[in-house]
């Protein structure tokens, strides 16, 4: 889910320990990475082995299609399992709350995610106002970006994905983070595989421990916890306006 040039090598290096640590398990299963792989069609495949997903896809989507095998701990300063979105604006905007943004235009990378929409919008709501419009960018550096280049006014994007565009993207100093929002259960590994569950767990654990520091540092990924599905679906999902 955080595929970029810049991580590509990192993430390669986890699937191939993914598939060491199958095979050590005595798990004879084809398992080749499929990059850029998220969609529902990819995800409702009934031969799926273990895939990642996003929170709002699962609870609209993919509860009762798919099994969850494990939700990423992320070295970042989240509760255990979760993950948040950060808030930005452009730098030179005199606002720095989020409550000042009544009625500002929204950029979005997809309308079923919820980093991206779920997040800020359920966060609007709890404060009282909305969004005037909302701008769908298909991914979350095209939103940062948008809003770095004046054609949004806000975006909500995922702490992982911000800390990469922080780091990679000359232009992320065009803007300033106003709020974070809540924390919410993490991207979940998932499989439509319910008999290697457990397996699948301890696998993907294994290949996380096993992953360099400086891959840890990168994907900002320390480790697998289990999070029950009543969990995600707890989480509103609303609709685009």
């Amino acid at each position: 889910m955080y595929e970029r040039p810049e991580t590509s090598a990192a993430i390669n290096r986890l699937w191939s320990g993914l598939r060491k640590a199958l095979r050590e398990a005595g798990i004879d299963e084809e398992a080749t990475y499929l990059e850029g792989a998220h969609s529902l069609d990819h995800w409702r495949d009934p031969a799926l082995l273990i895939s990642q997903t996003c929170g709002m896809p699962y609870r609209l989507h993919l509860h009762g299609h798919v099994h969850l095998v494990g939700s990423p701990v992320s070295t970042l300063c989240d509760p255990h399992g979760q993950y948040h979105s950060v808030i930005v604006a452009h730098k030179d905007d005199p606002r720095d709350s989020f409550l000042l943004f009544d009625g500002a235009t929204l950029a979005v990378n997809d309308a079923i995610s919820q980093s991206g929409w779920a997040a800020p919008e359920n966060m609007a709501r709890e404060y009282g106002f909305r969004f005037e419009s909302v701008t769908l960018t298909g991914g979350h550096q095209a939103s940062a970006q948008l809003v770095a280049a004046g054609g949004a006014e806000i975006a909500a994007i995922d702490a992982i994905t911000w800390s990469l565009i922080k780091r990679f993207d000359r232009w992320a100093n065009q803007l300033k983070i106003i709020d974070r929002t809540p924390p919410t259960p993490a991207l979940p590994f998932i499989t439509a595989r319910q008999d290697l569950i457990d397996p699948l767990f301890d696998a993907m654990s294994c290949a996380i421990a096993a992953m360099p520091a400086p891959d840890q540092d990168l994907l900002c990924l320390n480790g697998l916890t289990q999070i029950a599905g009543a969990a995600y679906l707890a989480v509103p999902s609303p609709s685009l306006p």
